[in-house]
């Protein structure tokens, strides 16, 4: 969708129970040991420097004063960097061997704004500018919607960014963004992410309606990623070619809201939309289809691809300006979305969707359809 706040810019519910453990066993061999930002072995150090008869034999009778002093100051320094670390709840910066990517929930962050939750930043060892528009955010939870005017209201439009998310940090490599029940949709979301070496971010997200209160035939969720001046503002994808394979697909849409969502081969789902609700790009469909579930668009000399583990209720989504205006001013940033649609669900149930976020060096198509097939 676009930037602006006031005007922005039958899926496979198994639990994918072989991709979920395939998931956690990458996870058990890339990730760091948990790093709770705990000060102990530095006090432990200074403890038994303190208490060591070598230390304290000669100087600490000729100064024990200043000593005292000495051992309370580098007391204070510690417990205050403890203490700024331990209020720092809303983001981390995770690395991995070529990714550094800071992300957080719905929290400002100098230049980035309030409510874009998601990855603030993203650069790698090839590239020290950030993918993403530096005030917004990528792979952002931006709306919850069904097919009812209900989104006409922009706190109920971009609820996922207004309601509240708690972040939290489980080791060097793994961050999650909770989020409760939102007020009006009634639907709850944990999403997280994992660094993988050496150019990976993979993203579990678990979604739970509390409620059938639903219109249009299911509800939907929307994650946008604004692209931080791309000189190609298309995604690419593939295609049914006209002899059963595969044709590759440029897609740029020409303006904001037309065109915008592409849907799977065999996605035979049709929202009910209300003629009062307003247009947005997940309501405006193209007529092309997507034959596998991923998409690149490339980044100076970057590709970013987004793989998917699933087809069924994944919708590709892209607009020309979404982003807003570039930093020069002469032109507008892309938005590389993607949206997961639930036509039929369970109240209570939780759904899972596992995807890849791959950045790394381009290296052609054959080079993109590998790393597909090392994920899926």
């Amino acid at each position: 969708m676009t930037v602006s706040q006031s005007s922005d810019p039958k899926a496979d519910r198994r639990i994918l129970g072989h991709r979920a453990s395939q998931i956690d066993q990458e996870q058990k061999t890339t990730q760091d040991k948990p790093s709770n930002g705990s000060h102990e072995p530095i006090l432990a150090t200074l403890y038994w420097l303190f208490l060591s008869n070598r230390f304290m034999l000669s100087p600490m009778k000729r100064y024990p004063i200043g000593l005292l002093l000495f051992f309370l100051t580098v007391l204070s320094l510690v417990l205050a960097a403890q203490s700024e670390e331990e209020s720092n709840t809303d983001f981390a910066t995770l690395r991995s061997a070529e990714l550094t990517c800071t992300i957080g929930n719905n929290a400002a962050l100098g230049e980035h704004l309030e409510g874009y939750n998601g990855v603030f930043e993203l650069t790698s060892v090839h590239q020290g500018e950030n993918l993403f528009v530096p005030a917004y955010a990528g792979l952002n939870l931006e709306h919850v919607f069904d097919g009812s005017a209900r989104v006409n209201t922009d706190d109920v439009f971009f609820e996922p960014r207004r309601a509240p998310m708690e972040f939290d940090q489980i080791d060097a490599r793994t961050a999650v963004l909770s989020q409760p029940s939102l007020p009006t949709w009634k639907v709850s979301s944990k999403t997280t992410f994992r660094l993988v070496n050496p150019n990976y971010i993979d993203v579990t997200v678990e979604v739970t309606p509390h409620t059938d209160s639903f219109e249009g035939g299911g509800f939907g969720l929307f994650w946008a990623s604004y692209i931080n001046g791309p000189l190609d503002k298309s995604i690419y994808f593939q295609r049914p070619g006209g002899d059963g394979e595969p044709v590759w697909q440029q897609f740029s849409t020409q303006l904001h809201n037309r065109d915008s969502t592409v849907t799977h081969k065999d996605d035979q789902f049709v929202w009910e939309f209300s003629p009062e609700a307003r247009p947005a790009l997940f309501s405006s469909i193209s007529p092309l289809r997507y034959e596998l579930p991923f998409f690149y668009g490339r980044f100076r000399n970057m590709v970013f691809i987004l793989i998917f583990d699933q087809t069924e209720g994944i919708r590709f989504t892209q607009s020309p300006s979404g982003g807003g205006t570039s930093r020069k001013g002469d032109d507008t940033n892309p938005a590389w979305d993607f949206q997961w649609i639930h036509p039929d669900f369970e109240i209570g149930q939780t759904y899972r969707l596992n995807y890849r976020a791959v950045y790394k060096l381009w290296e052609g198509r054959e080079d993109v359809l590998k790393e597909v097939r090392k994920f899926r």
